[in-house]
């Protein structure tokens, strides 16, 4: 059973050993064709393995950047990502997707809004871009608290459950995120926490606390 008391989410880097819990959740052929376009059919763990393997490798590839989120107890609750990063045009795709027993406890946003963190102040980014279906308004509510604009409609662009769904694209600039974040750090309350490794002493986390470093 989920540890339900806990208010305390740690985002730490992808490892292999998270990739069975992972090919677990997406034996749910609906959240799998809800969170990525492409796949349809449920992988074994040897081909989740397979597909996630320079996510969770020792020498990762440098065009993305995936976390657990972990509660105090490790245990995996949701993953959060970019890919696609270009450090030409300083540029991501934001992905996120929390395990359903998880949901609605304040887990995804606070997430987000850690990594787009990580995006912009961490590793020097401008622009994040995000796709979801058009019917998930989960992600839609999530993106659009986080500030980012809806810049595109796809029609009949995402195929699932034996129909045809627009994809929407969002986008969010780093000179945004600085508006936004200011709104979303007062609406947030403490009852939920998503944080780095020694958030205490470097500030990162959401809601931000006494010791971030944009505070003021």
């Amino acid at each position: 059973m989920p540890d339900r008391e806990s208010a305390e989410f740690r985002l730490r880097p992808l490892e292999a050993e998270d990739l069975a819990t992972l090919a677990g959740w997406f034996q749910n052929v609906a959240d799998l064709a809800c969170f990525d376009r492409s796949a349809r059919s449920p992988l074994s763990l040897p081909e989740t393995e397979q597909a996630w393997s320079s996510s969770a490798d020792a020498v990762p590839d440098t065009s993305k950047c995936w976390f657990a989120i972990v509660t105090e107890t490790d245990a995996l609750c949701g993953i959060a990502g970019l890919e696609n990063i270009s450090m030409v045009n300083r540029d991501a795709i934001i992905a996120l997707f929390i395990e359903q027993s998880r949901r609605r406890q304040g887990i995804g946003i606070r997430a987000l809004a850690l990594l787009l963190d990580f995006a912009f102040r961490q590793i020097g980014l401008n622009r994040i871009t995000s796709y979801y279906r058009a019917d998930n308004t989960r992600s839609e509510e999530l993106t659009t608290r986080a500030g980012f604009a809806t810049e595109g409609r796809m029609r009949a662009a995402w195929y699932a459950e034996g129909r045809y769904f627009d994809m929407i694209t969002v986008g969010l600039l780093r000179e945004e995120w600085e508006a936004s974040r200011r709104v979303l750090a007062q609406a947030l309350d403490a009852s939920a926490q998503a944080s780095f490794h020694g958030a205490e002493i470097t500030g990162w986390a959401w809601p931000p606390g006494p010791a971030d470093p944009q505070a003021g």
